[in-house]
């Protein structure tokens, strides 16, 4: 995979979908029929609004991580970073729609960015896959950490 391969190359454009307003469980169930790990949240005009990830899903199923808390002199101070992931776990945890439980910050990418620059955002956002947008934000399709595999082992035959 030469570092100028352009993510338009690889990129898959038969993406699956969803609404802010679908529920959880039919979002679950349209990524396990497609044998998915995750899918763009876009509006009505395909404007990309976030990602739902089948992590973002197992959350429901999962034990809630309380924050920690530490008892120092007599007071008591809570972990600030424990305070936020326990926040977002519980609104993961009783979301029934898409859009209560889906990442509004995922990053995005251009078609015409490097598969380099992002292989380094995926590897250091520890995620799976990411949308790519027009340069208005439109969905044009989602490039994965599968499309770089495949891309690399095509460029070593």
């Amino acid at each position: 995979m030469p570092r100028n391969t352009l993510v338009r190359q690889v990129m898959t454009t038969d993406v699956l979908t969803f609404r802010p307003a679908d529920t959880v469980e039919e979002a679950a169930r349209a990524l396990s029929e497609r044998q998915l790990g995750g899918a763009p949240v876009v509006d009505d005009d395909g404007m990309v609004l976030g990602l739902l990830e089948d992590d973002d899903l197992i959350v429901q199923d999962t034990r809630l991580h309380f924050p920690t808390v530490i008892s120092l002199f007599g007071g008591y101070l809570e972990l600030p970073s424990s305070i936020h992931r326990f926040e977002a776990d519980l609104r993961k945890a009783v979301g029934a729609t898409v859009s209560d439980v889906m990442d509004a910050d995922a990053p995005t990418c251009s078609p015409d960015d490097t598969l380099e620059n992002v292989a380094t955002v995926l590897h250091e956002g520890n995620a799976s896959r990411m949308a790519v947008v027009d340069d208005d934000g439109r969905l044009l399709g989602v490039v994965s950490r599968g499309d770089l595999v495949r891309a690399i082992v095509g460029g070593l035959d």
